[in-house]
C-alpha cells in the first residue's frame, strides 16, 4: 500500500516481486489496526466504536443484572470493554470530532451501565446528565486516557 496526502497516490500502483504480483489496495487490517492509504485514523476509529459496541453486547447480560453493584459494572466497563476501544490509541492524534464521538460512545455506555434516575421531586424516571456521570464514574474519560497514553 502506497500511503501519501495525494488523493490519487496509490491507486493505481502494483508491485512485482519474483514472480508475483501484489494488489493495490486502500485499506488493510494489520496487527488488529486498520491502515489507509491516506493515513487516516476515521476508520479506525469507526472500527474500534463497533468493538467496543460489540463488546458491551456480549457481557450484556452481566450488565443488566440486579445482582451486581454500580462499582462491579463500572469495573467490568472500565477492563473489558474500554481497552477493545482504546487498543493502539498511542498512535492516534485526535480531532474535535474524533474526541466527542469518543466521548458520546463512553457517555452512551455509562449511562446503559448506571441506568436511568429517579427524579426526587417528580419521581418521573431520567436520563442521567453527563455532569452526573462524571460524578458516579470517577476515571479519566476516554479521551484523557487517550492524551495520557500517549505521554
Amino acid at each position: 500500500m502506497v500511503t501519501s496526502r495525494d488523493q490519487t497516490a496509490g491507486r493505481s500502483h502494483s508491485m512485482k516481486i519474483d514472480n508475483s504480483s501484489f494488489e493495490s489496495v486502500e485499506q488493510f487490517k494489520c496487527l488488529g489496526t486498520t491502515l489507509t492509504y491516506q493515513n487516516s485514523i476515521q476508520e479506525e476509529i469507526n472500527s474500534r466504536l463497533k468493538s467496543g459496541n460489540a463488546c458491551y453486547h456480549s457481557v450484556q447480560n452481566l450488565l443488566s443484572s440486579s445482582l451486581l453493584s454500580q462499582n462491579l459494572k463500572i469495573k467490568i466497563y472500565r477492563y473489558i470493554i474500554l481497552p477493545v476501544v482504546l487498543y493502539g490509541c498511542e498512535t492516534c492524534s485526535l480531532t474535535l470530532g474524533q474526541e466527542r464521538r469518543l466521548r458520546v460512545f463512553e457517555n452512551m455506555e455509562l449511562r446503559r451501565i448506571l441506568g436511568p434516575k429517579s427524579d426526587k421531586v417528580t419521581g418521573e424516571w431520567r436520563k442521567l446528565h453527563n455532569e452526573e456521570l462524571n460524578d458516579l464514574y470517577c476515571s479519566l474519560n476516554v479521551v484523557r486516557v487517550i492524551k495520557s497514553r500517549r505521554m
